[in-house]
């Protein structure tokens, strides 16, 4: 039970801290390009990067640390940066098409899912 709230607490600073930096960075640069998400996806990503590696190789920590920064913090700010370190993983491995599989694969997909969901949501 422990783990579950520690991701709670987690997922609740990243969320607000995804929606305070998203703004911030959307309310100083105006126009059609969406930087507040792009920029919380890029520092999503280079943050997990750095965790995750100096939590498993560098200091193995308690796995709450990791369920509180990583899958909690992270997850609330970003998921795309989980997305990112799996097919990192995949690379690293040297399982290149399931990285690529995967990262085309779920822009392509999710673009597809986001704009059915919108049809179904505007039918009349």
């Amino acid at each position: 039970m422990l783990r579950y709230l520690v991701i709670l607490l987690g997922a609740g600073l990243g969320g607000v801290a995804r929606f305070f930096i998203g703004t911030t960075i959307m309310s100083r640069f105006r126009g059609g390009f969406p930087l507040g998400t792009f920029l919380v996806n890029v520092s999503g990503c280079f943050l997990i990067g750095l965790l995750m590696t100096i939590l498993t190789e560098r200091f193995p920590a308690h796995i709450n640390w990791r369920l509180f920064l990583v899958v909690g913090v992270l997850g609330g700010y970003t998921t795309f940066s989980s997305f990112e370190f799996e097919n990192l993983m995949a690379a690293r491995t040297g399982d290149w098409f399931i990285a690529l599989a995967n990262a085309v694969g779920s822009v392509v997909a999710g673009f597809i899912a986001a704009w059915l969901g919108l049809v179904l949501a505007t039918r009349r």
